[in-house]
């Protein structure tokens, strides 16, 4: 199993690279967001990889950190996604955004991606709302999935770890959060959003 690969860029095509590795061409495919950050032929790179066997052949898949990777993997448990249409969220998706969008129940925003439709992506933020992988990080793409503009680290990380200390999911703590932001707007502090946030948590479960 190829887990990662660093070695030189020796070709890219629309959809993939093809890294040399020690003589050894490796063709990873990847979604134009990666391609995008790869550097030019001939310089070195790195990739972490997810190798998928079938029967008839071996298909390697590369992404510029693990939580893109756990995403491709966590997106294909979902009826309906396959590799190609994950590969596809995750060009369209950042990993911090894919986890602020399930977080927040942004349908829309998944919606970018090409051969996602509306059922889909209801279906996609609806499995995964409450397992989004470790590496991932809700928090941080809060300000653009509430057009809010909150920095990691200020009220909204404080209103967070106050509700997840409560108790609650943080996958569901982090969708309180960013309604909380899109209700009151990017100055609020942490009060107001921990106050706002245990309503929206409230509503939620009734």
């Amino acid at each position: 199993m190829i887990a990662r690969l660093r070695g030189l860029i020796d070709a890219k095509g629309e959809d993939h690279v093809v890294l040399d590795v020690q003589g050894v061409g490796y063709l990873v495919h990847c979604s134009p967001r990666v391609l995008q950050a790869l550097p030019g032929r001939g310089e070195a790179a790195a990739l972490h990889v997810e190798t998928q066997m079938r029967e008839d052949q071996i298909r390697l898949y590369g992404f510029l950190g693990e939580a893109e990777r756990d995403w491709f993997r966590l997106l294909q448990s979902v009826q309906g996604v396959g590799a190609r249409v994950a590969l596809a969220i995750g060009g369209a998706l950042g990993a911090d955004e894919l986890a602020a969008a399930v977080a927040a129940q942004d349908r829309a925003a998944l919606s970018r991606a090409p051969g996602v439709g509306a059922k889909l992506a209801a279906r996609i933020v609806a499995e995964l709302k409450d397992r989004a992988p470790a590496s991932g990080a809700p928090l941080a793409g809060l300000s653009e999935a509430s057009g809010a503009g909150a920095p990691q680290g200020g009220a909204a990380a404080d209103a967070l770890s106050a509700l997840v200390n409560l108790g609650y999911a943080r996958a569901q703590a982090s969708s309180a959060v960013a309604a909380s932001l899109k209700a009151l707007g990017p100055e609020a502090g942490a009060g107001e959003l921990i106050r706002r946030g245990l309503k929206e948590l409230a509503q939620n479960l009734s």
